[in-house]
């Protein structure tokens, strides 16, 4: 007699959204994060009602008090250790003054380099590939760093 099997329950992911906010002199909005202290795109969790476009307008205005038009999507990212995928739109910039949240201890308009500099490499990327115009990429990572695909 066979053993019954017993079901698989079903991945668990979540879907963030994260917003590369460019301004006129080529700076990059980055917040550094109340929770872990790391510096991070703007963005969150993606409400169960919402477009993916309104809501990294409302994280990026919740997290930093800046207002913004959402562009194009440049790139999905999967975290593989905590099943998170990530949404990443280019925007700009339409208004607002920076401030800080429950969320964010700093909010700072960041060069490439600077980018670069503070952020883990999973992070940083995100902020590249938005620049580099060969979008949308797709990425895998661990929590910090790049995995190779394939």
């Amino acid at each position: 007699m066979s053993q019954p099997q017993e079901a698989t329950p079903p991945p668990l992911h979540s879907v963030s959204v994260a917003g590369v906010v460019v301004r006129e002199d080529g700076r990059l909005l980055a917040i550094r994060r109340a929770d872990n202290g790391t510096w991070e795109l703007p963005g969150g969790i993606l409400e169960l009602d919402e477009t993916p476009e309104a809501g990294v307008a409302r994280e990026v205005l919740e997290e930093t008090g800046i207002h913004i038009e959402v562009d194009e999507l440049t790139g999905v990212y999967k975290n593989m250790t905590r099943g998170v995928v990530a949404l990443v739109f280019r925007c700009k910039l339409s208004g607002g003054t920076e401030r800080t949240s429950s969320e964010s201890t700093a909010v700072s308009w960041l060069t490439p380099d600077e980018v670069t500099e503070r952020m883990s490499e999973a992070f940083a990327i995100r902020l590249l590939d938005a620049l580099d115009g060969n979008g949308p990429h797709v990425r895998s990572h661990d929590g910090q760093h790049l995995i190779p695909a394939g």
